[in-house]
């Protein structure tokens, strides 16, 4: 049986290197492997478990087909390892670091996936964009603002929130909202029930 992608995004802040890292261990426990993205950034940047190549050395791959994924967005080239076509073949879940911009090119790739966007309480977010440091005040700004953007976006769309009962099941929706304002521990539990629900459904 075909495995399924699953598709993580979210605002810049939201916790998705936290979340992964944390979560990285029971997934795989249950059969889920994790992808690693190729980023034109540094290889010391701080972040999530990322290969750093440089702008030619992104180019010369996905002129190759390295790649079952690519995009560009905040002056950075990110890429997702054609070998996930090989796990998903071979019937294991794959979870990825996803960009919502390139949510509408992946679904065409992979029409079945199941694309999980974390969200964050305004108030909660800016407290984490300060302390990591990476930003200026006006950069965190900016950021909140595009956070409060997409939100509106899945106001005028209402998406189910993971773990709300058994009508909402993954199987039942394109894109399902995690809430990740709280314990890091809360919110690997509910995707660990989430990815349960979407087997349960296959």
């Amino acid at each position: 049986m075909q495995g399924r992608l699953i598709y993580l995004m979210g605002p810049s802040g939201s916790g998705k290197d936290s979340l992964l890292q944390a979560a990285r261990a029971p997934l795989e426990a249950h059969g889920c492997r994790f992808a690693r993205r190729v980023i034109t950034r540094s290889a010391e940047s701080v972040g999530e478990d990322a290969l750093g190549v440089t702008p030619a050395e992104f180019e010369r791959l996905e002129g190759e087909g390295a790649f079952a994924l690519s995009w560009r967005a905040n002056g950075l080239a990110y890429g997702i390892p054609r070998e996930i076509d090989d796990w998903l073949s071979a019937g294991q879940d794959v979870l990825i670091n996803g960009s919502r911009g390139h949510l509408e090119a992946a679904r065409q790739r992979y029409p079945d996936l199941l694309a999980i966007l974390l969200q964050v309480d305004e108030a909660v977010l800016r407290q984490r964009l300060l302390a990591r440091g990476r930003e200026t005040p006006e950069q965190i700004e900016q950021r909140l603002a595009r956070s409060r953007e997409l939100q509106a976006d899945v106001a005028s769309s209402p998406l189910p929130l993971a773990g709300e009962g058994p009508g909402e099941r993954a199987g039942q929706a394109d894109t399902v909202i995690l809430d990740n304002s709280g314990p890091l521990p809360h919110t690997v539990s509910r995707l660990l029930q989430l990815l349960d629900e979407m087997r349960r459904c296959a």
